[in-house]
């Protein structure tokens, strides 16, 4: 019998489990465009207690929920400061330039980290010849940087460096549920100064579909007003919903194994001077390779690995809820094998 293949290509690929689609069919529910599902309400009042900020929102996506916290900390015409690789620039179709009119001033850096050193030196001197900056972006853990944890000091002390410039900020918390595991903090540790931050239930936690802005109470007229402008608002959201109420239960708790399996996987390659993994913070392992990434993407999926291709000569894996441990010892085993 001819074994399983092993998808490591992201932690969006996992499947409801059958306690989660008991929990999507029970949900009570209501029309949340026209007075509020409550199921939803439940969701985005218990992300809200999770992540310290006074009140959520319920989103179809990610990229929907990043783009509405930068619409509500910039404006058009001025820059957003964020890293060079984060998936703000990447991944999000210059959504940033498209909907919020808003330049966006990339920070290189080694690692995928900003520090208050670099924020500081991104900063211009007042001028009627240069655009005035009005936010700051961060984004952990980071994706492109393998999956890297910005931690509770580091992110107080770039925190520090954004206000004392008098800049907004939003945080691209797509896993914060992993850099929170991984540096051995609540996630209100990581989101503490902050005016929005975005977290998705769709990578992590094993959620079909779904992410959470979390902001001021005050202003959530003003981000409901900006998700429906952008298409966001849905009718009984709470089948959705009810997902991430379940997985915040039930599998939370076990984010340290996927860690625990990113760091085995990568342990497993490291002897090889043909295959070079990064040593990974959370669940992300980069996998730098002297051939083709594409081409070995290929020849790995026929051999029962799934991995991305991230640049000519890296793949990417990710480990999640429906991968095991004996699954990431023998996806190992194959991509040494593949790559010999």
């Amino acid at each position: 019998m001819t074994a399983a293949p092993i998808d490591l290509r992201s932690d969006t690929v996992t499947k409801p489990s059958a306690g989660m689609r008991r929990a999507m069919a029970e949900a009570e529910v209501g029309d949340d465009v026209l007075d509020g599902d409550p199921t939803t309400r439940k969701l985005e009042e218990r992300i809200a207690e999770l992540l310290g900020t006074e009140d959520a929102l319920f989103f179809p996506s990610g990229s929907q929920a990043n783009q509405t916290g930068i619409w509500m900390v910039t404006e058009p015409g001025t820059e957003l400061l964020i890293e060079a690789n984060a998936h703000l620039i990447h991944y999000e179709m210059a959504g940033t330039a498209a909907l919020s009119g808003a330049q966006i001033r990339p920070l290189a850096t080694i690692d995928g980290l900003l520090t208050p050193a670099l924020v500081r030196g991104a900063l211009r001197a007042s001028s009627p010849h240069v655009p005035r900056m009005t936010a700051l972006a961060i984004e952990n853990t980071h994706n492109l940087a393998g999956g890297r944890v910005l931690g509770a000091a580091a992110f107080d002390g770039v925190i520090g460096a954004a206000r004392d410039a008098g800049l907004a900020v939003h945080l691209d918390g797509a896993r914060l549920w992993n850099a929170a595991v991984a540096a051995g903090v609540k996630p209100a540790r990581l989101t503490r100064g902050v005016d929005t931050v975005m977290v998705s239930i769709s990578k992590c936690l094993g959620c079909p579909v779904g992410s959470c802005l979390g902001f001021r109470k005050d202003r959530r007229a003003r981000v409901w007003e900006i998700r429906k402008r952008l298409g966001g608002g849905m009718r009984q959201s709470g089948i959705l919903a009810a997902a991430g109420l379940y997985a915040l239960d039930h599998n939370m708790d076990r984010i340290a194994d996927d860690h625990a399996n990113a760091k085995r996987f990568a342990e497993l390659l490291s002897d090889r001077p043909a295959v070079r993994p990064s040593q990974p913070d959370s669940n992300i392992v980069m996998v730098d390779l002297q051939i083709d990434a594409h081409m070995a993407s290929a020849q790995l999926a026929r051999a029962g690995v799934r991995m991305s291709a991230y640049g000519p000569q890296r793949l990417r894996a990710v480990t999640h809820l429906d991968v095991s441990r004996a699954d990431v010892e023998r996806a190992a085993r194959i991509v040494l094998e593949t790559i010999r």
